[in-house]
């Protein structure tokens, strides 16, 4: 595991292969390892960057100033891009969706192409009944605690109130502890996921912010899986609509980790489109 030192605080991030850079994201109470089986189904030829990001499955605390609401959040994804100087960037969402936002804040000038899992999108945040409980969670004394154990438990983790309308297949125990142990043992990164939690989510700014990604010049795969109940099966088709030069493509028997639930469909649509991308970058 890498480090790199950002104003907010320490990013952890993983760096394989040599080429164009592909930077893949994780949404929230996960880490980079939510890729791991989609990683090595992926082609060689490019620079393959999983950032850590202070989600809450994040090992090494933020500085106790860093802004990490989700505008913050956002600044601190543009500037990992920047404290790596990467260029032409491949940037992969999935789940969280700020991301998206790089357009809206006029940081988007590393990322030539995007590739959109399903993910928070206009007025989507927190996504559906599992955002909702978890920014439940973090706004109760103890909540995050009581969520991350509750994770660890099978039955409890596979109803939609946790992670049964996330994944379509069960996630192995071994992969819920390696997200939760840092909530569970250390206090800053619980108040890192409490900073998040306490966005003021204004439905008609996120929507304004998201629309920005029509001004957003590079290419883009929205992959969506219609069949989840997280993230509308219409904000798919409708970020491929927003996106001058967006292809839409769908993965079925799938809900919103994909990469999970289909690796191997996923790295082949993703492969296909990094194809299109000139072996440049850095």
């Amino acid at each position: 595991m890498m480090q790199v030192r950002l104003p907010a605080g320490t990013i952890e991030y993983t760096d394989d292969g040599d080429g164009p850079p592909v930077v893949l994201l994780h949404g929230l109470l996960m880490d980079e390892s939510v890729w791991d089986t989609t990683l090595p189904l992926l082609p060689k030829g490019f620079r393959y960057i999983r950032p850590v990001l202070p989600l809450g499955g994040h090992r090494v605390a933020m500085n106790p100033d860093a802004d990490l609401a989700l505008p913050g959040m956002v600044g601190l994804v543009a500037d990992f891009l920047d404290a790596l100087d990467l260029q032409d960037v491949t940037l992969v969402h999935a789940d969280w969706g700020g991301g998206l936002f790089l357009t809206a804040i006029g940081r988007d000038d590393r990322v030539n192409a995007m590739v959109v899992l399903p993910c928070e999108a206009f007025e989507n945040f927190p996504p559906g009944l599992p955002g909702r409980m978890a920014t439940l969670a973090t706004k109760l004394p103890g909540g995050i605690t009581l969520a991350a154990r509750q994770l660890r438990i099978r039955w409890l983790r596979n109803t939609p109130l946790l992670f049964g309308w996330m994944v379509r297949r069960p996630i192995p125990d071994d992969v819920v502890r390696r997200w939760t142990d840092p909530c569970l043992t250390n206090a800053g990164v619980r108040r890192d996921l409490e900073k998040y939690a306490a966005t003021a989510f204004d439905d008609a700014e996120l929507i304004r912010d998201t629309e920005a990604l029509a001004e957003f010049g590079g290419d883009a795969l929205v992959l969506w899986s219609p069949e989840n109940r997280v993230m509308p099966p219409e904000h798919g088709r409708r970020l491929a609509d927003l996106i001058p030069n967006a292809r839409y493509a769908e993965i079925h028997d799938a809900y919103v980790l994909s990469m999970l639930d289909q690796p191997a469909a996923v790295a082949r649509e993703i492969g296909t489109f990094l194809a299109r991308v000139p072996a440049t970058g850095q």
